[in-house]
């Protein structure tokens, strides 16, 4: 085992990551995960596992499949990696914006079926946001936090808004809000140094006031959902702090659906506490590049198929 699981933490990706095939390997080798993807099919009563295996894309890119997706991949590659290696449990846990659920589910925090449930419940809502209240998003590379905040500010009126969603990584930030006010916002980074600024191919404004549309209802959700303590350390993205009881998992799962998800400054508490290796659990590798452009010398791996797992011995 190459993992010094004492400084190790593991990190699970949100929407973008999504691929057809995602998990079939995984699900094909190892039956602790094929009855990960039985479950959610039952759970959902559809057949998600075939939609994640042979897609179409456009039904798996549609974010009430995509955020469940996600999921239930992240918890069939966690539930194998604690079939093979049962003694084993890492430091701490974090996950970008949808991956946050799939942490505390593998934290122990939430069931499978009430996380899998849950994560249905905010594709469903955010897509429907969409349709009461559109809006934009954009990718900004190349300026720094501060003065993109600025230049959101500048760019917002008291009836369009737009603001930082994500932090992913120096250098690498995605605005959200309404579509006239992320245009602006595009244009004023430009002329404030941004390298480049990409609208996002996405109707909904994820991370913004826009989510307002459907906040009540979401809180409803999460506050109907069995929470329990988490059995290992989740960094939450509102506030990038550790979750320190159930309370403050609904609260900032709660928060999160309106803030913007605050990666850089998770992955540098998870530096600080003395962590150096960073295992990707579920589809792709986006969070491994993020994160090595936020912590110099990390040690990242991916873990969603075989391979991944014969790589880790």
């Amino acid at each position: 085992m190459k993992l010094d699981i004492q400084n190790t933490a593991f990190v699970f990706p949100g929407q973008g990551s999504q691929s057809v095939g995602m998990g079939k390997d995984l699900a094909a080798d190892y039956p602790a995960a094929k009855q990960i993807f039985e479950e959610a099919d039952s759970i959902l009563g559809l057949a998600l596992s075939r939609l994640m295996w042979e897609g179409p894309d456009a039904e798996l890119n549609d974010t009430v499949n995509t955020q469940p997706a996600l999921y239930v991949h992240s918890i069939a590659a966690y539930r194998t990696f604690t079939h093979l290696y049962p003694d084993l449990k890492p430091a701490s846990m974090a996950g970008h914006s949808l991956g946050e659920l799939s942490a505390l589910a593998a934290a122990g925090a939430l069931s499978f079926a009430d996380g899998l449930r849950l994560v249905r419940k905010r594709g469903e809502l955010m897509k429907h946001a969409g349709t009461l209240t559109p809006g934009g998003m954009a990718a900004i590379l190349g300026l720094d936090i501060p003065t993109l905040d600025q230049v959101c500010a500048e760019a917002s009126t008291s009836d369009e808004i737009v603001q930082v969603a994500n932090d992913n990584c120096p250098g690498q930030v995605v605005i959200s809000g309404a579509k006239a006010a992320v245009e602006r916002a595009m244009a004023g980074a430009k002329a404030a140094g941004a390298k480049r600024a990409l609208p996002l191919a996405v109707s909904i404004a994820a991370h913004s006031p826009l989510m307002g549309a459907i906040q009540a209802e979401w809180n409803e959700a999460v506050q109907a959902a069995n929470f329990s303590d988490a059995q290992i350390p989740v960094v939450g993205n509102a506030y990038a702090a550790t979750l320190g009881d159930e309370a403050a998992a609904r609260a900032d799962i709660i928060e999160q659906m309106q803030s913007r998800v605050r990666w850089t400054d998770s992955v540098k508490l998870l530096s600080a506490q003395g962590i150096t290796t960073f295992v990707e659990v579920g589809t792709g590798s986006v969070l491994g590049g993020l994160i090595k452009r936020i912590v110099d010398g990390a040690t990242v791996y991916p873990l969603g198929n075989p391979a991944d797992f014969t790589a880790l011995e």
